[in-house]
């Protein structure tokens, strides 16, 4: 009886954490959003959601680049710095014009990344140390181009940072591209399977004659792009340019979202909706914990325990 009871025990533990790590995500997002609905004083409010858009968005564009990293079993914990460096960049050359600072700051951020994704793929670096170097580096560069918070004053940034179509904010809306963008590039290009075939197994897309080192590249330059992006709509949004506090942990919320959207840490899979999933529970999560006057503190603590449980969900599943 003993026997029976375990063989049929265990196919639906197997079962339920399948379904927690598929669709985990998505539940939590919506048991915080009821949550919040039944307990949050004014959370159910247009302006409110508006404000939790528009604060989840440089977090999304940012888990974006770390899900094509964290897909080739990688990580890239030079995000937040590379924001910095883009803040950095994008006020010293706003003089002249938006598009052209904007264009330096999202150059710098792919050359960031071409160093990483070459330290990784020709030198040999593992990916957690040459990514470490470069957020050292890319912190201490921002503050020596911009020791300290500056204005940002220009109508076009300003229009960028507070401006929307149909009431959806611009920042918004190119975060919601660039997620398509990405789940396009995924589930529809060569491009996109061989970042999978990669992580993986690197040693069999080796053999298989895939092109491993060009494809670690791009992935570590779109990285960058896309955590330099995220420091020009964090720039634009915040209407000032402070290389000190911009992107700080961010490396930590990018790598929650994409962990807990699904995303395994060993690679061979990324799930762009989950992450975008992801980074929504986030954003919800420390507004919860924030609109219930408890320290930001808590926010970090929280995110650790998630990132925990997730992890723990995915090796469990990989065991069966």
């Amino acid at each position: 009886m003993t026997e029976l009871t375990l063989a049929r025990g265990t196919p639906d533990r197997a079962r339920l954490l399948r379904l927690l790590q598929e669709y985990g995500v998505y539940t939590g997002v919506l048991v915080l959003l009821l949550f919040n609905f039944a307990f949050t004083p004014h959370f159910a409010s247009a302006e409110n959601f508006r404000t939790q858009a528009v604060q989840v968005a440089p977090v999304l564009t940012v888990a974006l680049g770390m899900a094509l990293a964290i897909g080739t079993e990688g990580v890239d914990l030079s995000v937040g710095s590379v924001m910095a460096l883009a803040t950095s960049l994008l006020s010293l050359y706003l003089g002249y014009g938006p598009w052209i600072a904007t264009l330096t700051a999202v150059i710098a951020g792919a050359v960031v990344g071409v160093v990483n994704g070459a330290l990784i793929a020709f030198v040999g670096v593992q990916p957690i140390v040459a990514t470490l170097a470069l957020m050292v580096a890319g912190r201490g560069l921002a503050l020596v181009l911009l020791p300290q918070l500056k204005d940002v004053r220009d109508p076009g940034l300003a229009a960028l940072g507070s401006g929307a179509v149909l009431g959806v904010p611009y920042l918004v809306l190119i975060a919601a591209a660039l997620a398509v963008l990405a789940a396009f590039v995924m589930r529809r290009t060569t491009f996109g399977r061989q970042v999978l075939a990669i992580g993986d197994s690197r040693p069999a897309a080796r053999l298989a004659g895939l092109p491993e080192r060009r494809v670690l590249v791009v992935v570590y330059v779109c990285s960058g792009a896309l955590a330099a992006i995220a420091g020009v709509l964090a720039t634009a949004r915040l209407a000032a340019s402070d290389p000190t506090s911009l992107g700080t942990l961010m490396e930590l919320s990018a790598i929650t979202a994409v962990v807990v959207g699904g995303t395994p840490l060993t690679g061979g899979r990324v799930r762009i909706g989950g992450t975008v999933a992801g980074a929504v529970l986030i954003q919800l999560l420390t507004t919860t914990l924030i609109k219930h006057d408890l320290p930001p503190s808590w926010t970090q603590i929280a995110q650790a325990v998630v990132i925990v449980l997730a992890v723990c969900a995915a090796r469990e599943r990989g065991r069966r």
